[in-house]
């Protein structure tokens, strides 16, 4: 079984599913198919990852780190190395001390960093990614018994059900993906200050 990074750079290495798809990275790629797609995609994205939503009370940061779990459980590196990398600008935004090594970690899928609250909403995340079917109401119960708001528990399941299409998207299309995650860091910053609407 292949650890991560030998996986990531089999997957770089990957011919895009057709010949006349954009020459664009990851989702980016997608955007370019047909007029308003850039617009609709970024601004869902937005609406999850940035904009206020009703009666949530996780950071900005957390929310990148549940789309990180999510496409890492479906395991899209592009998408998974790309949120990790937001995650990480927002956290040091926030002086958190060493972000790389929690969105790394969650990444990984593990939950050692994370507090109680973000382990079960990313327990919820990663089971609506694997069979949303099958979330029950003590997952729910759970989350809400550490911390978690409604408006989370909300927020944590569209995430997950969102990322699951955009990790469909770039990998159906086998879009660029990246060997180094280090590549995505620059773009991470630009949407850690200004988000994802597009224009």
């Amino acid at each position: 079984m292949m650890d991560r990074q030998s996986e990531r750079e089999a997957r770089s290495r990957e011919a895009p599913i057709l010949e006349d798809l954009p020459n664009l990275p990851g989702i980016i790629c997608a955007m370019q198919l047909a007029p308003g797609l850039a617009e609709h995609l970024g601004g869902l994205a937005h609406v999850l990852l940035a904009d206020h939503f009703p009666g949530a009370t996780i950071s900005r940061s957390e929310r990148e780190l549940l789309a990180t779990a999510v496409s890492a459980q479906n395991a899209c590196f592009f998408c998974a190395d790309s949120h990790g990398a937001v995650a990480a600008a927002l956290m040091r935004r926030d002086g958190v001390t060493d972000p790389t090594v929690i969105a790394d970690g969650v990444a990984s899928g593990s939950v050692e960093a994370l507090s109680p609250k973000m382990a079960a909403l990313h327990e919820i995340a990663v089971k609506v990614a694997t069979d949303a079917r099958r979330l029950g109401t003590e997952q729910v119960t759970q989350a809400l018994a550490a911390g978690a708001s409604s408006g989370d528990v909300k927020l944590a399941i569209l995430i997950a059900s969102a990322f699951c299409m955009y990790n469909r998207m770039v990998d159906g299309l086998k879009a660029k993906t990246f060997a180094d995650p280090r590549m995505y860091e620059g773009h991470a910053l630009r949407l850690a200050e200004m988000g994802y609407r597009q224009g």
